[in-house]
């Protein structure tokens, strides 16, 4: 009962800072607010038994990315243009018709992920096809096949090396995107 408790409180902390972090309009507040986030991703990454995982959430999600969005925001303004001026803009509510097709996009594509997690295994069940076929083939054969001693890192470097490959290089983008940013000169 702790358990399912634990994690009621940190997918409530974890909507909360994914809504402030939307509604502010103050980008250094919005920083740290997703800093935060990743930072309760990497907690719940770890109660799952997923530590590598965690650990690169906290590291990449909280550390660098926070890191170089605050680079970023030294060489721009902190908040929204004219954000310092003007009094705070009121939401329109009334309706478009495009709000009828974005709710009909979000109520399908809502639908689709439900029906589709209706047909996975429970989690934790020792009889899931992840630990009768994929997770002892690895346990048996990943050093004969691959030389490297470590089993997490056999996985991720030679079964499923392009996947962190493409991660990489996202990383590796994204970073030299900010980095080409912020070496621009004021005018």
């Amino acid at each position: 009962m702790g358990g399912i408790i634990l994690d009621i409180v940190l997918l409530f902390f974890l909507v909360v800072c994914a809504l402030a972090a939307v509604r502010m309009r103050d980008l250094l507040s919005a920083t740290v607010v997703l800093g935060a986030y990743s930072l309760i991703m990497a907690v719940i990454w770890t109660v799952l038994n997923a530590v590598d995982v965690a650990f690169t959430e906290a590291s990449v999600g909280a550390g660098i990315t926070s890191v170089l969005l605050l680079a970023t925001l030294s060489r721009t303004r902190r908040g929204e243009a004219g954000f310092e001026d003007a009094p705070r803009r009121r939401v329109v509510t009334g309706f478009r018709p495009g709000n009828l097709v974005l709710l009909l996009v979000a109520v399908f594509t809502f639908a689709t992920l439900v029906y589709g997690s209706t047909d996975l295994p429970d989690f934790g069940d020792p009889e899931a096809p992840i630990h009768t076929h994929v997770a002892p083939r690895y346990i048996e054969s990943a050093y004969k096949e691959t030389g490297v001693i470590n089993l997490v890192t056999a996985v991720l470097a030679s079964y499923r090396g392009y996947d962190t490959l493409g991660e990489a290089t996202v990383i590796f983008t994204a970073g030299l995107a900010v980095i080409v940013l912020l070496r621009r000169t004021r005018e």
